[in-house]
């Protein structure tokens, strides 16, 4: 969900225009589905906390919505907010993070039908409310993992989180020195590649999605490097990780 969102000031005006909101269900399938959705189809560029999400491209939906949240307004107005911006997003430009240039607005429809209603009912019960999700809720889009991942025969896997959450399925790495490949497979929908920086090394694969496998071959001598994801946002909104090499 790249691009223009209502800032905190448009959110309460916004909000006293669409006071019936949508007639989007709370149901808990409804729910899980919305977050589901949401973290595969708009956590990459938007930061919301119940979801794990880091994204720094879009707008922050918690800081968003936390003006209207202490100016007292109900969160079923949000869900009506929430999905009129999916399918009409204010055409406003993000500044990629790393370029400083304009990025993509986002664009509508990212999301469709009832699909988009359970994202708008999600997004209104969890922006700007403090804790965690609970329950079945929790499972999805946990975020980085402390698990590490060890190299087999020259070779080191760093699979993505398959939900299209900013992470891999490994918060760390090991591996010998001396010639190694980097692979990546990348389940989601969402954008992902892996890189390696660090003493003098500097590589990458391809960018990927829907199952493709990000890899490079580099020669590594003992010591600390950093592994993440070089699409625009994604390592500032978290993904990334250190390789210890012996």
């Amino acid at each position: 969900m790249r691009g223009g969102w209502l800032g905190p000031a448009a959110v309460a005006v916004a909000a006293a225009a669409v006071l019936s909101g949508c007639a989007v269900s709370q149901s808990g399938d409804n729910i899980i589905n919305g977050k589901t959705q949401f973290v595969a189809k708009c956590g990459a560029c938007h930061t919301l906390a119940r979801a794990n999400a880091t994204g720094v491209v879009g707008p922050n939906l918690d800081e968003a919505f936390q003006r209207a949240v202490q100016d007292g307004f109900k969160r079923s107005t949000f869900r009506g907010i929430v999905h009129r911006q999916i399918e009409n997003p204010a055409r406003l430009r993000q500044v990629d993070p790393i370029t400083g240039k304009e990025g993509a607005a986002m664009p509508a429809n990212l999301v469709t039908g009832t699909d988009a209603e359970d994202v708008a009912a999600y997004v209104a019960q969890a922006a700007a409310r403090p804790g965690q999700d609970t329950g079945r809720l929790a499972t999805i889009g946990q975020g980085p993992s402390n698990a590490v991942a060890k190299a087999k025969g020259g070779k080191l896997e760093i699979p993505t989180d398959p939900s299209g959450a900013l992470a891999y399925k490994f918060g760390s790495a090991e591996a010998p020195a001396g010639s190694l490949t980097v692979e990546s497979k990348n389940d989601a929908s969402v954008d992902h590649d892996i890189a390696i920086e660090g003493n003098g090394v500097n590589e990458k694969g391809e960018v990927v999605k829907n199952g493709g496998v990000s890899r490079f071959e580099a020669t590594l001598k003992p010591g600390k490097y950093t592994f993440y994801c070089s699409v625009p946002g994604h390592r500032e909104g978290g993904m990334e990780g250190t390789l210890t090499v012996q």
